[in-house]
């Protein structure tokens, strides 16, 4: 005999695991701890070489103009802002990254908590058919 309740229960835990089941499962494989350390370490090192190609890009497009009015104070006063503006920019977003991170972790921990409760519930269903 068909239960509906058995039924519904096992299509929402089939659409969970064919959506979301296969990240949360590999976020989850983690502690907290070391997926965020580990995504922020990534997000850093993404985001000095896009700094650096974005520097790279501003001084290719304005060479000529660089040529021709380049001093040292000019040199020195660029190199500055381009250093200070790379101390600012990483680590708002590395911050931001650790946030995002740390609570993509959370989130899936819970839904694999979800998860977990409902495959408890399931073979109590089983049980109780089996007695």
């Amino acid at each position: 005999m068909l239960d509906e309740k058995k039924i519904k229960l096992m299509t929402r835990m089939a659409s969970y695991e064919a959506n979301q089941g296969k990240e949360d499962l590999a976020v989850s494989a983690y502690y907290r701890k070391d997926y965020t350390s580990l995504h922020t370490l990534f997000s850093f090192f993404w985001g000095t070489l896009g700094y650096v190609c974005l520097i790279g890009l501003l001084v290719l497009g304005s060479f000529d103009f660089l040529m021709e009015h380049l001093t040292m104070g000019m040199f020195f006063t660029l190199g500055t802002i381009a250093v200070l503006g790379y101390f600012v920019i990483i680590v708002i977003y590395v911050v931001a990254a650790n946030r995002f991170y740390n609570k993509k972790h959370i989130e899936a921990r819970k839904r694999i908590k979800k998860f977990n409760y409902n495959i408890t519930r399931l073979l109590k269903i089983y049980e109780k058919e089996n007695r």
